[in-house]
């Protein structure tokens, strides 16, 4: 997609027109009469949103977490009646056990969680620093959408807080229904019972944004610079989607394909040296191809010897990076002739991931701060 291009004339009109429109100061209040009671008011809430992790590696967990993510229709949209009792005496029966194995081996033992949860929270914690310049009035909070902190929790939290705008983020720079439009479901949901909405404003995906961009290539650049092999081949892996929501419309493809043809322009490389690939498939329907694991193994038989995937729809470090890329297609790669597998860290609280969180918050703070 393109941008929209405004003539000239069209800018100077706007320009024009900023110097005779009145200019709205969001942290002015008029004074309140002496009896009045006290109202925490006139914050800006600033949320970000990513998927979630389950709070625990047993089963009780682990069930509990896939329920709720399970169970999301944005998410597996099959009928209900259908999808019910699948999910319920089948799926939840199994699973929890597989699933609770593999998180065990990437939980953060120190702070009893997971890896998501940790980088999520710093992620958090040091945008309050970027944002100091912008006043006491912006508040900084964190929540996923499947499990805990909770959307709606967080919401309260900044309500209570004195925040009466909102600025939500979900975490994930390509659009998709089942990532960035169930984040916007849950908000709305929490908004439809709240007496005093707060004004509210979603941010909008930057899978193309020169800064991001920029920061997947420095972080790509930096690892690849410390290891003593040369990738012959650079796989992108973006978590996958079932092929008929591409169908019905998702623009998560388009967005990848472009996150893709970017990183790979920035980097100067050719077009078979980074490849676009699709992983974390679930059920027997088909998704959008290439399938990473298929090919992590096509490559490995026709000879490549060198191999490094980066996973560039990941804003931090999780189940899906660290154990799906980092061990599943390592030991694929190497158990059909592959000889050097390395999995590029995601931009998590670096310096160059928090250059397109900050970046991305200021855009949505703009004539509100």
């Amino acid at each position: 997609m393109g941008r929209v291009e405004r003539s000239p004339d069209a800018w100077r009109g706007r320009r024009n027109r900023s110097k005779t429109a009145p200019m709205l100061k969001t942290a002015t209040h008029s004074p309140r009469p002496p009896d009045h009671p006290p109202v925490k008011n006139g914050k800006i809430g600033v949320l970000l949103v990513n998927l979630g992790t389950p709070e625990g590696t047993s089963y009780w967990p682990m069930r509990a977490y896939l329920k709720e993510f399970l169970s999301d229709t944005r998410v597996i949209d099959t009928p209900r009646w259908k999808w019910w009792p699948i999910l319920n005496l089948i799926i939840l029966s199994v699973r929890p056990q597989k699933k609770g194995r593999d998180y065990e081996t990437i939980w953060n033992r120190e702070r009893d969680e997971g890896p998501l949860k940790t980088f999520t929270r710093s992620q958090a914690d040091k945008l309050k620093g970027r944002l100091d310049d912008l006043g006491d009035n912006i508040v900084v909070d964190w929540a996923m959408r499947y499990g805990f902190p909770s959307i709606a929790d967080r919401i309260d939290a900044l309500q209570a807080d004195g925040c009466d705008r909102l600025v939500v983020i979900p975490m994930y720079p390509q659009y998709a229904a089942a990532t960035t439009a169930t984040v916007g479901d849950k908000v709305f949901e929490k908004l439809a019972k709240m007496r005093w909405q707060p004004a509210l404003r979603i941010a909008p995906p930057w899978h193309d944004d020169p800064i991001y961009i920029g920061a997947l290539a420095a972080s790509m650049k930096a690892h690849l610079d410390r290891l003593g092999w040369t990738p012959d081949v650079i796989l992108a892996s973006f978590h996958g989607i079932p092929q008929r929501y591409f169908d019905l419309g998702d623009p998560y493809y388009c967005h990848c394909a472009k996150t893709t043809r970017l990183l790979r322009a920035e980097m100067g490389f050719p077009d078979d040296r980074l490849r676009m690939t699709f992983q974390s498939l679930f059920g027997p329907e088909e998704w959008i191809k290439p399938y990473t694991d298929k090919t992590v193994e096509a490559l490995a038989q026709s000879g490549v010897k060198n191999m490094a995937v980066i996973t560039p729809g990941f804003t931090a470090d999780c189940l899906e990076t660290i154990e799906e890329i980092g061990v599943e297609n390592a030991e694929i790669f190497k158990h059909n002739g592959g000889e050097n597998f390395t999995a590029v860290p995601c931009l998590n609280d670096s310096e160059e991931g928090m250059d397109v969180i900050e970046s991305v918050a200021r855009r949505e703070l703009m004539g509100w701060v």
